[in-house]
This record gives C-alpha cells, structure tokens and sequence, in this order.
C-alpha cells in the first residue's frame, strides 16, 4: 500500500460478535489505523472487545460513537434482521461504511439499504471476503491473460437441520441463501465477465423440501456458468474456472490448483500468510478499503456490486 502513514485512519465498529472481532484484529494490523471507537447493544459486549483489541471509545448510541470518534471508516457486523435500520443510522454521518455480508435479510432489504445510501450520498462497502483469497487472486491473476471462453462451476452446500443447533431465528432460516449461500453465488459474477444475461432455472428451489438447486448463467462476455445448491446433504464448497488453456479449481476455495491443457496433474498454489494469520481473505480487503478512502485505486466490493450478486440469488432461487 502507499502513503500509509500519510494520515492517521479512524476505524470505528458497530457490533460486539465473532465478526467484529475479526474485523478489529486485521484493521489494527494496518499501517496508520487507529481503533477509534465502538457501540453495541450490550454495553458489556463492547467493553469486552474494547479491551482486547485496545479500542479507544465504548459509546451509548452511533451518533455519540460518530461525535466521539470522528471515524472515517465505521464496520459494521450485526444480524441480517437488523442490517437495515442499523445502516440506516450508519449513513445519517459521512463516514465511509464497510457492513458484514449479506447487505440486509434478502433482496428487498439489500436494495432498500442502496437507494437509502444513495440519497444520502454515501460510500458503502461489502465485506465479500473470499474475493481477497490468495486462491481467489491467483486464479483472477492468471485468467486476466486468457481471452478463452471460462465455464464457470459454483458447487453450493447447505445444511438447514444442521443450523438448528445455532439458535438462528426463523426469518434467517428461511433466508439463508443470501446469508450464507451469498459467497458462492458471488464467485459466479466475479469470475464471469460482462453483465448477467440469462438465467434458466434447471432444479428449482423448493422451500418445503429443500434438497438441490440448479441453474444456469449467462454472461454478455459468452461465459457461462452453473451454480449447484446441495441443502441438507453431504457436499464440499468449490468452485472451478475452466478454459480451453488452463482449469483452476478451489477445494476447499482457500487452496487454488490449476491444471494445464494435455496434463492430468493438478499444480497447487501456496496459500500466502495473510490468509494463515488472519481470517482468509480479510488483511487484503481491508486494503483495498483503505485504499479506497484514500481515493486510491481498489478493487473493494461496494453496495451496488452486493447487491448485483442478490439479485443472482433472487433469479436462481425463484424470488423474483
């Protein structure tokens, strides 16, 4: 990164969880960073986080951490049924937001949050973290000098009787693939080039019996892609790019292996020691947060590019 040290960068938190947690181990690993403030709904909690990662303020409210902490970037980790009042309050002051995945409970919140952001003329990122893999960036890296056509294979899996032990209220149950199923859904618009095209529903979703998903994506570029939701059985997360030249796979989607044209032997990609030392994907992205406030070049995932992927998990899950 350039010009870290040129201006100390205010970092506030809204949320006292595992995420936030994270979020406050890698940004106090940033150069210039200085963990300003943080507010949560349990007082307790926030103390709690303060002292372990020597955040400075524990406030009341998000106004008072805002007039405390002059923040320029407030992260925000909270449950999905709260993301949209809780942004709301967020974008009442002009610092930029990076919010926790998925931007809202579904589609309808996730484009709420956006015209809300818009009219107040915010800059809002989404933590879509698996995009800043090692994995990720060693396949995107290769594939920018391949002008071939990619097929792109998202392999989705998810266990709804399993979460049942996590206590997840019924409203994040009932919309779990944009909570969780948002990572995979994703690597399909990061890998396919051009906008959605088409989409065509091959395994529908069936809500009272949830087993596979298939479908079908289309992309301006002649991409294509085909995204496998496996509920409530065995399966692996992973994803595979193939090209006439050149095939990467992720499984797991930390480990990135390639296999060239006329070889059977998969290759490997050594993980880098961000990924081992943080939460993978998390020191790159912020980066490429802090890049972005100061008026760098990044390639941080904002709101719209969020809520772009939502609208796939709409059209392949029968929503829209």
């Amino acid at each position: 990164m350039t010009n870290v040290n040129a201006t100390p960068l205010r970092i506030a938190f809204v949320g006292a969880g595992a995420m936030t947690r994270e979020h406050a181990k890698v940004f106090g690993d940033i150069p210039g960073a200085v963990l300003a403030g943080i507010w949560n709904r349990t007082r307790a909690r926030s103390e709690a986080v303060a002292t372990e990662f020597g955040i400075g303020q524990v406030c009341s409210s998000i106004a008072e951490l805002y007039e405390r902490t002059r923040a320029d970037l407030v992260v925000m980790s909270v449950l999905e049924p709260a993301a949209n009042s809780v942004a709301r309050q967020c974008f009442a002051f002009p610092w930029t937001v990076l919010m926790e995945k998925p931007p809202g409970l579904n589609l309808v919140d996730a484009r709420d949050m956006y015209t809300a952001a818009s009219e107040r003329g915010r800059t809002v990122f989404v933590g879509l973290n698996r995009r800043f893999l090692s994995s990720t960036l060693a396949a995107v890296r290769d594939l920018a000098t391949n002008d071939g056509m990619r097929f792109i294979h998202v392999q989705d899996q998810q266990d709804l009787t399993a979460l049942g032990a996590f206590n997840h209220p019924p409203e994040i149950l009932a919309n779990w693939m944009y909570a969780n199923s948002i990572h995979l859904v994703d690597y399909l618009r990061y890998f396919g080039r051009g906008a959605v095209t088409g989409v065509r529903v091959i395994q529908p979703w069936d809500p009272s019996r949830p087993t596979v998903v298939v479908a079908a994506v289309e992309f301006a570029s002649g991409d294509i892609g085909l995204y496998t939701g496996l509920w409530n059985g065995p399966g692996p997360w992973m994803v595979t790019v193939s090209t006439p030249a050149r095939r990467w796979e992720m499984r797991p989607l930390e480990q990135a292996q390639f296999q060239n044209r006329n070889e059977r032997r998969l290759q490997s990609v050594e993980i880098v020691d961000a990924d081992k030392a943080f939460k993978p994907g998390f020191r790159v992205q912020a980066e490429e947060v802090v890049r972005a406030i100061r008026h760098e070049s990044s390639t941080a995932p904002t709101l719209a590019d969020a809520v772009e992927t939502m609208e796939l998990i709409a059209r392949i899950y029968g929503h829209t």
